[in-house]
């Protein structure tokens, strides 16, 4: 059952251990998986948890309330309660009730509620939350929708953003990341963001397709959009948007029987019309054509095309001429609903401009210091010598070449370090070994060896 578990799902078992030798309980119960839940603070139980107003300092006060403290730490592995297992049990069921082939937190909270007696359950009561409208809330944010009820049940209040669970599944929010400073500084691209944010602005028809070929920087202006955003250098009508880059390839991926592709699509298209602040991203969009159309099933581009006529869907999409051509000039009705726009491959002096603008992130990647003559020297060789790329991607792919080479060379561990690392692996393997023997005095001897090891 446990190879089910999604990454955040072993995280939250893995909590759950850790809050129960903070309570020094040599089992672990509902109440350790409760807390867990709420500890790892970013899968949907706890956002469902908290939209609730169910913080971590209140479920841990009412646990020590009802079973207390215990008397000496636990050591070694602890095992789960019966009760505890029947939860993980529930969560696998719910898994597949609600048609999913992975055990993630949610599924944990729903085998929680649904085995409704343990501690967990009296927590969650003594705290005020209905257990079914616990329920309710998490699968409110399952489907990626909150509406009224989960306003009422203490969600995100009218004009603020809410989370955006299916989109965050299915794509990545290009905006945010931008915020925090993940993105790369786009330089030189003013113009072709101008146009963007043009088409955007327009009443109809306002679906911008940027066309260029590969590596010249189609993604980087959409990248810069969502920097402007951020920085407000946009117009009124693009105020409070949120950029999201839609990963078609996840969308597609699992969809085994017919009407899977489209379930899952409708849903992300509900919840942007819902939201109505989200501008969607499609990089290569010419694979919209086609896309899910297994066994008799329309495919992405047919869903997609009256929303984009009724204007109700904003999409920036990115794709190479030949593509275009190849497939969104032969489907006249989607063809009409973008608005194309040209990305031309920067000259050697512009691209001189864009390495020194992202000089900064590499040399912190690779730990060295790159001077001007090496950029200018990548985009001339590039310019002359690459001649089935684009500048600036093949200008920028030899600096992080050359800077990976580099960082390798000068920062290869010298043989006498190595030694004495294994050494101190050797004396921590020996000290575990012996504590599961019971030998306290020796996994005592080898600690302080590790310890003289290390300092």
């Amino acid at each position: 059952m446990f190879e089910r578990f999604t990454d955040r799902a072993r995280r939250v078992v893995v909590l759950a251990q850790e809050e129960a030798r903070m309570l020094n309980h040599n089992y672990i119960g509902t109440e350790h998986i409760l807390l867990g839940l709420i500890h790892e603070g970013e899968g949907v139980a706890a956002k469902g948890l908290e939209s609730l107003g169910i913080s971590l300092e209140a479920v841990r006060s009412q646990v020590e309330e009802i079973i207390g403290q215990g008397q000496q730490a636990p050591s070694g592995h602890i095992p789960f309660t019966p009760r505890a297992k029947k939860v993980l049990e529930l969560s696998l069921r719910e898994a597949l009730q609600l048609g999913h082939n992975y055990i993630g937190t949610e599924h944990i909270l729903l085998g929680l509620i649904r085995e409704g007696e343990g501690v967990a359950a009296q927590v969650l009561v003594k705290l005020g939350a209905d257990l079914s409208r616990v329920r309710q809330q998490v699968i409110q944010l399952l489907s990626g929708y909150q509406g009224k009820e989960a306003v009422a049940a203490g969600g995100p209040a009218e004009g603020q953003p809410s989370t955006s669970l299916v989109l965050d599944q299915f794509g990545r929010n290009l905006t945010q990341a931008a915020r925090e400073g993940k993105l790369d500084p786009v330089i030189g691209r003013e113009k072709e963001i101008e146009r963007v944010m043009q088409i955007l602005s327009r009443r109809t028809k306002n679906n911008p397709v940027l066309i260029g070929e590969p590596g010249v920087g189609k993604t980087a202006v959409v990248e810069g959009l969502a920097q402007a955003i951020v920085k407000g250098d946009i117009p009124e009508t693009l105020k409070d948007k949120q950029l999201y880059s839609l990963d078609l390839g996840a969308l597609v991926a699992g969809s085994r029987y017919r009407g899977d592709f489209e379930e899952r699509l409708k849903k992300v298209l509900k919840e942007i019309r819902t939201r109505g602040d989200i501008i969607l991203f499609i990089d290569e969009i010419h694979t919209l054509v086609g896309a899910g159309a297994a066994e008799g099933a329309i495919d992405a581009a047919s869903i997609l095309k009256p929303m984009l006529a009724r204007g109700e869907l904003q999409t920036i999409g990115a794709t190479t001429l030949d593509e275009y051509r190849k497939h969104l000039e032969k489907d006249a009705a989607l063809e009409r609903r973008f608005q194309p726009i040209q990305v031309s491959e920067p000259t050697v002096a512009h691209t001189i401009e864009i390495l020194k603008g992202l000089r900064d992130r590499y040399e912190s990647h690779h730990k060295v210091s790159i001077s001007d003559g090496a950029l200018v020297s990548a985009a001339t060789l590039a310019d002359r010598y690459v001649s089935d790329r684009h500048l600036p991607d093949k200008a920028i792919d030899l600096i992080d070449e050359a800077g990976s080479r580099l960082r390798i060379r000068r920062m290869t561990v010298p043989p006498e370090i190595r030694e004495y690392d294994d050494k101190i692996a050797d004396a921590r393997k020996e000290k575990e070994s012996a504590i599961d023997g019971q030998d306290f005095e020796k996994a005592a001897s080898l600690r302080d060896k590790e310890k003289s090891l290390i300092t």
